[in-house]
């Protein structure tokens, strides 16, 4: 088979489940970050498909600050409260001008 470069594939090595320990979900809202646990995680094997390689060499030039899991998902919900605004107003300055955005849920699925 043909993989693409700096890629690995996981698909002839993985036929069966993943199992993860100790598992966390990093939830990021701007500069902001926050760690919430999760316990164990199985992934199913045919949901394992690409792995990219991390240049730990590289300098990271982002500073990200860590705050409480509170904190976190109060920002996130602060985001996405305004990112539904935006997304309003917008179907609202296209219905003003006799257009329409489709919902995905009316989408075919091909």
């Amino acid at each position: 088979m043909n993989y693409m470069p700096g890629t690995a594939s996981l698909i002839d090595d993985i036929d069966t489940n993943l199992v993860f320990h100790q598992t966390v979900e990093r939830i990021h809202v701007g500069k902001k970050f926050g760690d919430i646990p999760r316990g164990i995680f199985i992934v199913r094997g045919e949901n394992v498909v690409l792995l990219g390689e991390i240049d730990i060499d590289k300098l990271c030039d982002n500073v990200l600050q860590q705050v409480s899991i509170e904190e976190i998902l109060e920002e996130q919900r602060l985001q996405q409260q305004a990112k539904q605004k935006t997304e309003k107003a917008k179907v609202t300055a296209l219905k003003d001008r006799g257009l329409s955005i489709p919902k995905a849920d009316n989408l075919d699925e091909y």
